[in-house]
């Protein structure tokens, strides 16, 4: 039986893991309204922004003023984790379903490994080329599932996430040495604001100010995505963390890809078959046996 603190810990695991999850249930939701892309993502980023500016500013006091390095570091992590990274995935969830997204994104930890290889020349073994064939393999089968059902639509969003994923494992691998220097949720705070800000002037440079007109469902949605499933997720998880540690919150946050499966099929009616169920296992089973492999 679970002590208290790490009861605590594993309830917050879990209940971030399917905060992160709704995300894409929100932004579905939005994209039925008429929003774009480049709209919705402003809102979002828009109410994001005076609370990660707070939680800098909270991890921060009492440290030393960051050197030009480090804000050139943030300034680099927060275009590739969170802008480029959120932009591409809410661009692909006009075209693929919240489950395949779930499903792509959760490959990050085989696209760490395969940039390791690329990038730092650490080859991979035989265990994780193994997890990895699995994981992929997981993602085929819903994807071929779904290319049947939405044609050419399926390979432009699932191209999209994929780049999401990609742009997001590349501020995991390059975030470790800043982390040391600045605290991780000091750099969160921070290389989030950076996406908010480049966001909305994305929207500024892109749209007209009479794009901002959206339906108040939209607005709505947008509060909730900022706050319920971007901000709080992050701290429940950090909060595990100091509970659990990073290991058995990365296993509980397995719940993720079955949670935006169930809401899905629940609350957006999307179908739920057996190619969806096998390549969520698949998934799954791959990445849990490249964590076992670490």
């Amino acid at each position: 039986m679970l002590d208290r603190p790490r009861a605590t810990g594993a309830a917050l695991a879990l209940l971030g893991a399917v905060a992160f999850s709704g995300k894409a249930i929100i932004v579905k939701l939005a994209y039925r309204h008429g929003v774009d892309a480049v709209t919705l993502i402003m809102y979002r980023m828009l109410f994001a922004l005076p609370l990660f500016l707070a939680l800098a500013w909270w991890a921060g006091r009492g440290r030393p003023p960051l050197a030009r390095r480090d804000w050139m570091a943030v300034a680099g992590l927060g275009f590739s984790g969170y802008y480029l990274s959120s932009f591409l995935d809410f661009a692909g969830l006009q075209y693929v379903s919240a489950s395949l997204e779930r499903l792509i994104l959760y490959l990050n930890p085989t696209l760490v490994l395969l940039l390791g290889l690329v990038v730092l020349k650490r080859r991979p073994t035989a265990r994780q080329w193994g997890a990895l064939a699995l994981s992929y393999a997981g993602v085929l089968v819903v994807f071929g599932h779904e290319a049947t059902l939405a044609g050419p639509d399926a390979a432009l969003g699932a191209l999209l996430v994929f780049g999401s994923a990609l742009s997001y494992a590349v501020y995991l691998l390059y975030s470790g040495e800043v982390v040391g220097r600045l605290g991780s949720l000091r750099l969160t705070g921070l290389a989030t604001s950076v996406a908010c800000v480049l966001c909305i002037l994305q929207f500024l440079l892109l749209r007209p100010l009479q794009a901002a007109v959206v339906a108040a469902p939209v607005v709505g949605l947008s509060v909730l995505n900022a706050v319920l499933c971007t901000f709080a997720p992050v701290l429940m998880v950090m909060m595990a963390i100091e509970r659990l540690g990073a290991s058995l919150t990365a296993q509980a946050g397995m719940v993720g890809p079955v949670a935006t499966l169930v809401m899905g099929v629940v609350i957006l009616g999307e179908p739920f078959t057996v190619w969806i169920a096998a390549g969520t296992v698949l998934v799954l089973a791959g990445v849990a046996w490249l964590a076992g492999g670490r």
